[in-house]
């Protein structure tokens, strides 16, 4: 017993000595970046999100309890268009965090990585939100999450030069993982090609320029703002003729526009997810687009090509 007693103090000793394997605190605004950076970190990343999937992006508030996950992020990654210009710079400069500011190898913007669709050639509030740099919902094309994946997986190496490799390694695998995907995606999605369908929101310009799907209307008279019953009722009458094959919301957005809509219009009503968990099948990454596909697919084909 002595001797088992007389070992305590080197066996704490040698305990203290041996430096914690800290993890990397990474902090995500949305979902999908939460879920790109656990792919590629795995058991090296500790991954925050900010806002979940039946959450609007757009309208996010800088509580104390983000202020208080960003003082402790080794690195903050939005998506960046101005889609948090309403709460994260606030959240940032409270946080006192010098390290994620932005300009800092801690803070990283997912839209600089691809190519911006519908930029504005005028900025002016009466359109409604419109974004300065484009559109910001660049997730719902999958040939996206590849290209911010890679910038993601260096940046992470960066901040994390210790575990450089094994973020590299595992990008790459998740990558020739996501190119299998996307051809079977590509492949089953084939006969959306030219379908016409009608958004309840400025959100799938990324996703219909990958399909091939036209859009032929939205159901907001301006982004971000909600239509009146007399504004659809227009909007029922214009597209009459060459009524679309169906009309599409996120997961996140009020149903009642689209619902009626599509009651009146005869066309299935398509939810999608939008991001990771915006449905019961959308649980990671790869979900998200099998389920986008197939419930776009199970509308045209319900509605008849």
């Amino acid at each position: 017993m002595t001797r088992v007693f007389s070992l305590i103090p080197f066996i704490v000793l040698a305990l203290i000595g041996t430096p914690a394997l800290a993890a990397l605190n990474i902090f995500a605004t949305v979902p999908e970046w939460a879920a790109l950076a656990q792919e590629i970190g795995g058991d090296k990343v500790k991954v925050f999100s900010a806002t979940q999937a039946l959450q609007d992006p757009h309208h996010v508030e800088a509580k104390p309890s983000l202020i208080t996950r960003l003082r402790n992020a080794d690195l903050v990654v939005a998506t960046g268009a101005e889609l948090e210009v309403g709460w994260l710079p606030l959240a940032l400069r409270e946080s006192g965090n010098g390290k994620v500011q932005p300009g800092q190898p801690g803070y990283f913007e997912a839209a600089g990585c691809v190519r911006m669709l519908e930029v504005p050639t005028r900025l002016d509030r009466a359109d409604g939100d419109v974004h300065a740099a484009g559109n910001p919902h660049i997730q719902t094309d999958p040939r996206n999450i590849l290209k911010v994946g890679e910038a993601l997986a260096k940046r992470m190496g960066e901040v994390d030069a210790a575990n450089a490799a094994a973020y590299a390694a595992s990008f790459h695998a998740f990558a020739e993982r996501w190119r299998s995907a996307l051809t079977r995606w590509e492949a089953a999605a084939a006969p959306l090609r030219g379908q016409p369908v009608v958004s309840q929101h400025k959100a799938w310009p990324y996703l219909y320029d990958w399909l091939g799907l036209k859009e032929v209307a939205t159901l907001e008279p301006k982004p971000g703002v909600e239509p009146s019953v007399a504004y659809l009722g227009e909007l029922l009458s214009r597209l009459s003729t060459q009524p679309p094959k169906a009309v599409i919301r996120t997961a996140y957005n009020s149903p009642r526009p689209a619902e009626w809509y599509a009651q009146q219009a005869r066309v299935p009503l398509v939810v999608l997810p939008f991001t990771v968990g915006g449905s019961d099948g959308a649980k990671d990454l790869f979900g998200l687009f099998d389920d986008t596909v197939a419930r776009l697919k199970a509308a045209i084909d319900a509605h008849g090509r």
